[in-house]
């Protein structure tokens, strides 16, 4: 099996469902509901891989906190090796208050810790210590971004594969240092709206060929519409969703991350790393937050087998 290193952030999401309204200046409102999760999309990634028996190491920051022993012990519980998460005293755990009613969500996010791991706090030992580095939430993770193409060419040389899933730009500038960046990644995971607001394009195939270097896999998470990829004429492979009687999407594609990196370093077929990707996604929807029902191998196994 393939050893993954995942670098990302850390924090804690309080979940309030099934809310009777928003929250207004002056008002209480009640929840049915309420759970503390892990949160972030790097956790979520790496404990789903976790779930699905490959073995992970984590290397971000938390603070000295609750919150942070919180994610940890998460970490820790999921087996994943968390040697390289430095508690940083100077730092607050990152927390993300999510409220639903039955129609809509609203979140809010403190970020603290969720920026401030860099680069240079990954060295090459822990690097040779794996066979993959992924990356998730690009444009969260501020002090990383600006050497992370430095941190996948280390990666590289090393002999390591490489992936990176962008998340969301919350200023939506999106940039335009991808062409660049992309050249040292082996397997990028956006949705689609990452991908149009990346690419500049309408269509899932227009940004599929307009960011192809003919180094990197770009396959484009479409929810309920499964996921998208170019086949080697520039023409599009679609792979369909799996229904399911979702009960919470938070951290779905990154639970499709999961499934198609641990099938992807297998080296299963392409179609095949899609729909354990799609599958993941899937009956990750089956609980409240990213981790609480991720699937196992066998879960995986049964859905593919029952599905056309």
């Amino acid at each position: 099996m393939k050893r993954i290193l995942v670098a990302g952030e850390l924090n804690v999401d309080l979940v309030f469902r099934d809310c009777q309204a928003f929250p207004a200046p002056g008002r209480e409102v009640l929840a049915e509901e309420a759970s503390v999760v892990p949160g972030s999309s790097s956790m979520i990634c790496a404990m789903g891989l976790a779930r699905l028996g490959d073995p992970v190491a984590f290397a971000g920051k938390v603070g000295a906190d609750g919150w942070g022993g919180f994610c940890v012990s998460a970490l820790q519980d999921a087996g994943i090796d968390v040697t390289a998460v430095r508690h940083d005293p100077g730092l607050r755990t990152g927390i993300t208050a999510s409220f639903s009613t039955r129609s809509d969500r609203a979140l809010v996010t403190f970020a603290g810790a969720i920026g401030a791991l860099r680069a240079q706090e990954i060295d090459d030992a822990r690097l040779a210590a794996a066979d993959h580095l992924h990356v998730s939430s690009y444009y969260l993770q501020r002090a990383l971004r600006p050497d992370l193409k430095t941190l996948f060419a280390r990666a590289r040389a090393l002999g390591l594969s490489t992936s990176l899933d962008p998340g969301f730009d919350p200023e939506e500038r999106w940039g335009d240092e991808w062409r660049d960046l992309l050249a040292e990644v082996d397997l990028f995971l956006p949705n689609d709206v990452e991908l149009a607001g990346i690419s500049g394009c309408a269509t899932p195939l227009d940004s599929l060929r307009t960011l192809h270097n003919g180094r990197t896999r770009i396959v484009t998470k479409r929810g309920r519409h499964g996921c998208v990829t170019l086949d080697g004429a520039g023409g599009m492979i679609e792979s369909p969703a799996f229904a399911m009687d979702a009960i919470d999407s938070t951290g779905a594609g990154d639970s499709f991350d999961a499934g198609f990196l641990h099938a992807w370093l297998r080296g299963l077929p392409l179609a095949e790393a899609m729909r354990w990707g799609n599958a993941c996604g899937a009956l990750s929807t089956r609980g409240v937050g990213g981790t609480a029902r991720q699937a196992d191998t066998a879960e995986v196994a049964a859905l593919l087998e029952s599905a056309p």
